[in-house]
Formats: C-alpha cells, structure tokens, sequence
C-alpha cells in the first residue's frame, strides 16, 4: 500500500556555542564545602574532588565569559545553526528558547528573564519581521527537547515553515559554591533549525512521550538558601539538588520513558542508532543505559550508542542534548557519527520533575 504524503520537521542546520574557558576540578581542591548542616566537610579538598570525579566523571567543564550572559552565547548557537542551513533569519516563524534562569550576569544572582530571552536571541539577529514570534520555555534540563516537540506541532500543523529552538544556559553562575554540586553545574548553547519536508516515509521528528512528577519530586531540583549563612544575608537563592533523589528518580522513570516513546514510533532498541541523553551525571547515564537494555532482556548494555560529552564540558542543562547533536553531525565526536535513514533517540530529565523523549530519523 502506498503511503500518503505528511509534513515532517527536519533539522536543516545546527549550530552550538561551548565557551572557551575552562574549569579544571584541580580549581576546585581549595575550595571550603560544607555539610547540610553548615559545618565544614572534614577532608582534604583534593579527596573530595576525587570522589566527585569518581562518581559523574566529569574532569573539567566550561564557562562563559564574563562579559556574556545567556542570550549573548545563545545567539552565538542560533547564528551557527541560521548559517550551517544557509537560511535568512527573516524567514523564521518562531525562536523557541529554552532556559533555567535567563540572563544572569557576572556577579549577580538575579534571574533576569524579562523581555524574554527569545526576544532578545531575536533583536541581536537582527530580524524585523513581526511576524517572527520570539518566546520562552522553561522545563528544566529537558526544555530544549521540549521545544523541540512544540517546534514539530507548529510544522506538522502548516503553522510554521521555519521554527528555530535553542538551549542555553549559564547556571555556573547560581550555583552554591561551599556545595560539592557546584561542581556539576557547566555554561552552554545549542540550536537547530527546523523546516517542513514533504514525504511518504517518515522522517525528521516523529513522536514523543513526556511526563511531569510533582507530588513527591517537585523539590528534587530547586532554587534554595545557601549552606554559609552568610550568603543568605542579600537574600540571593541558589541552585540546589537532591543528588541521590534526582538519581533514583531518573533511574526509575527514564528507561520506561525510553522503551515508551519506542513503542510509540513502532520501534525496538536494536532500531537505534544513537541515543542522546542528557548530560547531568557519566554514571547515572549508563545505569539508565543498562536498565533500557535491560528493558529488552539485553544484558550487556551497548556503551557505543550513547554519546558523552560529559567529562569535559559538564551539565550545561538545557544546552546538552542540542550541543551533543551540533557535534555529531559535524564529526566533532569521536567514533560517533549519523547517516541517513538513523534512528536517533533524545531524552532529557530535570527540574519539575521532568521528563521527555523523542524520535528523529535521519533525513
């Protein structure tokens, strides 16, 4: 039987901004943590930095500048992405921008996110045309995919001929710094652009799942006071994580999630070809990769399919997925590449609690 005609979103160019400074964990032996509690961590700080290493493999992660904010690195992602496609930026029918706290600078701690981020991704484009419609998500970690998901209703429904969603983010800059999370916490953008294909076989972004668990995880991820009182005097909050709790929730809920949105699209594991997951933590990846194999009554996890960017650039949030995705498909990721007709599964877990995946077949 031959198949009708649809309108698939695909990704006609990708663009990623990874700051050029760099934050070793050696920068961190000096640094005095604290417990919960207050009081001082009794080990020697180069032992703590081991430890953290030992546990999220990261080594080193990235900054931005000082002189920038958000918005600044996240047009530097959404120009790559414009140019890689060869587009005009005129042409655009949406910029979905998907953030944690918006344009926090140097020094401060105020989450500045009026006018939206998008709209000033749009003014420092350069676009005029009002009919280019400039907005902002926030879903934790898994805003980007989120937005991407939106950016495929607005294709698929003939709304949009051009829809281009970033992820940027520079939590590094609200994090606590007497807690050893701070460590985990990197700066980034990502961006593509997406555009209508009219076809027979599907491609581009096919279906999605997603979930949202308050009840007993809405404080998992979360803006708290800091551990030295002192930093609480001006009244500043700070990003703040329940560790073991957002790893046994992931580690819960993303493998159903993943096997979900692959039954959904009518696919199995030996299908994909890449799986891109959120870069929060090395060794809470790869125990949810495991347990999606598992899933399948597979063993032994195939490691290969899921590329990491972790160790050197940390969790720069809504950033990971879409910079993961920029690297690959211009051979910036060693032993990873995509081909046409690729399954390509992403998925994403963060504050809210959240969590989503979707498909996209390579065009």
């Amino acid at each position: 039987m031959e198949l009708k005609e649809q309108i698939y979103a695909v990704a006609t160019g990708t663009g990623s901004y990874i700051p050029p400074v760099v934050v070793k964990n050696s920068d961190f032996a000096n640094r005095v943590f604290l417990n919960d509690d207050g009081t001082k961590i009794d080990l020697p700080g180069i032992e703590i930095v081991d430890k953290f290493q030992q546990i999220t493999d990261i080594r080193e992660r990235r900054i931005a500048e000082s002189k920038y904010v958000t918005s600044d690195i996240a047009t530097f992602a959404a120009k790559e992405a414009l140019e890689s496609a060869g587009f005009d930026p005129e042409g655009l029918d949406y910029i979905i921008l998907a953030h944690n706290l918006g344009d926090v600078k140097t020094g401060s701690r105020y989450p500045d996110i009026l006018p939206t981020i998008a709209s000033r991704i749009k003014q420092k484009l350069g676009i005029r045309n009002p009919k280019t419609i400039a907005y902002d998500i926030t879903f934790g970690c898994p805003g980007w995919t989120q937005a991407v998901i939106q950016a495929n209703y607005y294709i698929k429904s003939g709304d949009a001929k051009a829809v281009l969603v970033v992820g940027a983010d520079t939590l590094s800059r609200n994090v606590d710094p007497n807690d050893r999370d701070s460590m985990l916490f990197a700066d980034g953008a990502g961006a593509a652009l997406f555009e209508p294909r009219v076809c027979s076989e599907p491609v581009g972004v096919l279906k999605h799942v997603a979930r949202t668990d308050t009840i007993e995880h809405i404080d998992l991820l979360r803006m708290d006071k800091a551990l030295d009182e002192k930093l609480n005097e001006s009244g500043n909050l700070f990003l703040k994580m329940n560790g073991r709790g957002v790893y046994n929730y992931a580690l819960t809920y993303v493998p159903i999630i993943a096997k979900e949105c692959l039954d959904l699209n009518n696919l199995t594991l030996s299908d994909v070809s890449k799986i891109l997951i959120h870069q929060a933590n090395a060794k809470m990846d790869e125990a949810i990769l495991k347990r999606i194999f598992r899933l399948y009554d597979m063993k032994d996890a195939n490691m290969s399919v899921m590329p990491m960017s972790i160790a050197t650039l940390g969790n720069s949030s809504v950033a990971t997925v879409p910079t993961l995705f920029d690297l690959i498909l211009k051979g910036k990721m060693e032993g990873h590449h995509l081909k046409k007709g690729d399954y390509v599964m992403m998925t994403s877990v963060g504050a809210g609690m959240n969590i989503n995946a979707f498909m996209y077949k390579m065009p």
